[in-house]
């Protein structure tokens, strides 16, 4: 799964590395290395402009919940990748919401016995040189009860953990390479016959992804959640705990 991930580079720096048409008003995000469900991080769309399609940065918030969810019903924060265009939580949303969620990095937990206790050593996942990744996105709208404005939420597509990933977790993000970033973005309904071919796509092309990422082990100040500072860029740094950087 991915319950935890970092954006360690400014909403600037997202517009001009992925050369954006520019991001939703009101558009501000600052270093973060701790991204946690339940809050707003940066997420590209494209959508139509009339009949021109633009690229966009915009703040949803993290935990998926549909026109027609209830309140205080389930808000998943991944979608399974063998599942997400059949299930009927992220069909709707497969089909016609699509989205990349920027990432540096994202955290693992492993349990393991230290003096007789339980404790979770968190592992941080990232390309070779911290670079920006890309995770396979969903979208949905809804609209709070007597509200008439619109609050979109995303949910992050999740694969079987390959390679170094695979050794942290069963589970890791569907990361979407640059080359099929336009074709994941199209604004326009995938047909029915289109959807196996791009399920196909996505299953290649990240697990080609996974091949190059590292884990390193770090802090476990990263497990709190409520007490860490996620402007900290410690959090990410490697620390020595039985091994180094993999």
């Amino acid at each position: 799964m991915c319950g935890r991930y970092s954006v360690a580079v400014s909403g600037a720096a997202l517009v001009d590395v992925l050369g954006l048409d520019g991001t939703e008003p009101g558009f501000e995000w600052e270093p973060a290395y701790s991204v946690a469900p339940r809050t707003r991080a940066p997420v590209i769309r494209d959508r139509l402009v009339g009949d021109q399609r633009v690229s966009e940065a915009f703040m949803p918030t993290w935990g998926l919940r549909p026109s027609w969810a209830k309140e205080k019903g389930p808000r998943p924060i991944n979608a399974r990748l063998e599942t997400a265009a059949t299930n009927g939580m992220f069909r709707s949303a497969f089909a016609s919401a699509r989205a990349l969620v920027p990432m540096t990095g994202y955290y693992e937990w492993q349990e393991a016995l230290e003096g007789g206790k339980k404790v979770k050593n968190p592992s941080y996942v990232h390309a070779p040189g911290d670079e920006l990744l890309l995770a396979a996105g969903l979208l949905a709208f809804h609209r709070q009860d007597g509200d008439e404005q619109w609050r979109t939420t995303f949910t992050i597509i999740t694969r079987t953990g390959e390679d170094a990933a695979g050794e942290v977790h069963d589970r890791m993000p569907v990361f979407v390479p640059p080359a099929l970033c336009d074709t994941w973005l199209d604004p326009e309904k995938l047909e029915k016959d289109q959807v196996g071919d791009v399920l196909d796509l996505l299953d290649v092309e990240s697990r080609a992804v996974a091949s190059t990422l590292r884990t390193r082990p770090v802090s476990r100040a990263v497990n709190n959640v409520r007490t860490l500072d996620r402007r900290d860029a410690g959090l990410i740094e490697a620390v020595t705990r039985g091994g180094g950087d993999r």
